[in-house]
């Protein structure tokens, strides 16, 4: 049994503590905003927060979140009211919309720790998490909507 708290809820799963935390969010709890990419830690898709901090999902052994706190998308608002969802629809971000949850938890990281940042300080910190359909000016354009107020 592996125990840690998700979006505010402490849970135990029974599973081999290198199971990947992604299929734990997906299969175990029935969370399938995360999703798998890749599967090599390449592209961004399961990205959460592990103790404030982005990871990616598929690479991180549910062992290793034991006792620790895990923010998933709908973590980060169930009903979709957190500025950054909000701006994302405003600025019409998702085409296909599979990679979005894993760039909306990489930008919330970036907002949490930079309230202001400048687009540079964006593109570096939003670089690895891919988007297929190449809506980055889009992301960058939202995540500038947040940090400004608007």
């Amino acid at each position: 049994m592996v125990s840690f708290n998700l979006n505010n809820r402490e849970i135990s799963v029974d599973a081999d503590a290198s199971t990947p935390l992604l299929w734990i969010i997906r299969n175990h709890v029935g969370l399938t905003g995360t999703k798998y990419g890749c599967g090599a830690g390449l592209c961004g898709a399961c990205t959460v927060h592990i103790d404030g901090t982005a990871q990616r999902a598929c690479q991180t052994e549910v062992g290793s979140v034991a006792g620790k706190k895990v923010v998933t998308i709908e973590g980060l608002s169930p009903n979709s009211s957190h500025p950054l969802q909000k701006a994302w629809i405003a600025e019409e971000v998702p085409q296909c919309g599979y990679c979005q949850s894993g760039q909306i938890m990489k930008a919330a990281e970036l907002l949490a720790n930079n309230s202001k940042p400048s687009r540079a300080d964006i593109i570096a910190h939003m670089d690895g998490n891919i988007c297929r359909c190449g809506t980055y000016h889009r992301i960058i354009a939202a995540i500038e909507r947040v940090a400004s107020g608007g």
